[in-house]
């Protein structure tokens, strides 16, 4: 591993006394260190992978006429979500690893917390809205219109945001009433839960207690609740049979856990690795903690792109309406 010293990152040691450290230094990837500039450029492309996907998805659905049905609001939902998510921490970490620009405030680091886990489980409440979405479709047709509407969405969103700001809340003032004595050096490229509560001197029992309750209830409820809803989904499949309708309702239930698969397996592991695997690398746990977060948002669109034929010809005609509006531009031009 390389001494971070020898790199121009001012350390500190323990805190004097009783001292709480109120400045830390993030240290993404501490193994690989000095190559830190090198590993912008992967992430970099990523983020702008992510941007350009999700704005490029999010545009063609607003624009498109046929597309403003509720599943493509909440493709377009999820897309704005992973559009959000990585802008609260790709550009700081990316000014860490080239200009070494890696200090934050205990306060910063709070705030980038509490927006990275709120953002992140407002994304799984969307997902759970999707299964819920399909289910209505295909094993409650005639009544689709009277559970999803948009009285349905707003008392669904505001339930999200109430369940998510007090579970995220309460984790994040935990985490900014500890003491923080033993060390100011954050291993890791953004302010993760469990890599600042462990620099904590004294018991952090009620923050992992309370960090476990927080997944439970929006995580694994989300989960447990998508499970039943497409479980009953397939039931209801292969009961009508292989019919037209039922291929394509397969199909969009297929792309929706494509996405959900991706998103909770990347979860599931950051999870595991943070609070069972403690002989797992660092560099392994920024690694895992990262691409469960921006991969999504680099998956998704490109998912719903390929998969969802009517997004898909939607950009392949707003490819051909610019390149048309380029060429006569062009026309125009040399005639004048």
């Amino acid at each position: 591993m390389v001494d971070i010293r020898s790199t121009g990152v001012n350390l500190q040691g323990h805190a004097a006394g009783n001292t709480s450290y109120v400045d830390f230094i993030l240290i993404g990837f501490p193994g690989i260190y000095q190559h830190r500039r090198l590993l912008s450029i992967p992430f970099f492309v990523m983020f702008l992978f992510a941007i350009a996907g999700n704005s490029t998805i999010i545009f063609v659905i607003k624009t498109g006429s046929a597309l403003h049905s509720p599943m493509y609001v909440l493709i377009n939902t999820l897309a704005i979500v992973n559009l959000i998510l990585p802008v609260f921490f790709v550009p700081k970490m990316l000014l860490n690893f080239l200009f070494d620009w890696n200090e934050i405030s205990l306060l910063g680091c709070l705030i980038q917390m509490f927006f990275i886990h709120f953002v992140n489980s407002f994304e799984s409440t969307i997902l759970l809205v999707m299964a819920l979405d399909r289910y209505a479709a295909i094993c409650k047709p005639l009544r689709y219109n009277d559970y999803i509407n948009t009285s349905t969405f707003l008392k669904l969103s505001a339930a999200a945001i109430i369940r998510s700001g007090i579970f995220v809340s309460i984790v994040v003032i935990l985490a900014g009433s500890l003491s923080y004595c033993l060390s100011n050096v954050i291993e890791h490229c953004y302010c993760e839960h469990m890599a600042l509560v462990g620099l904590a001197c004294g018991s952090t029992t009620k923050n992992s207690i309370m960090g476990l309750i927080g997944i439970v209830c929006i995580a694994g409820l989300d989960f447990l609740f998508i499970c039943f809803s497409y479980l009953k989904i397939f039931s209801e499949v292969f009961k009508t049979g292989s019919g037209k309708s039922c291929q394509k309702a397969m199909h969009t239930c297929i792309t929706h856990l494509i996405v959900l698969v991706a998103s909770y397996t990347l979860a599931l592991c950051s999870f595991i690795a943070y609070r069972f695997g403690k002989s797992i690398p660092p560099d392994v746990h920024n690694l895992i903690s990262v691409m469960y977060i921006i991969f999504p948002s680099c998956f998704n669109p490109v998912i719903y792109g390929v998969r969802t034929k009517e997004i898909r010809d939607q950009i392949l005609r707003t490819v051909r309406w610019t390149k048309s509006d380029v060429i006569s531009s062009k026309v125009a031009s040399i005639t004048q």
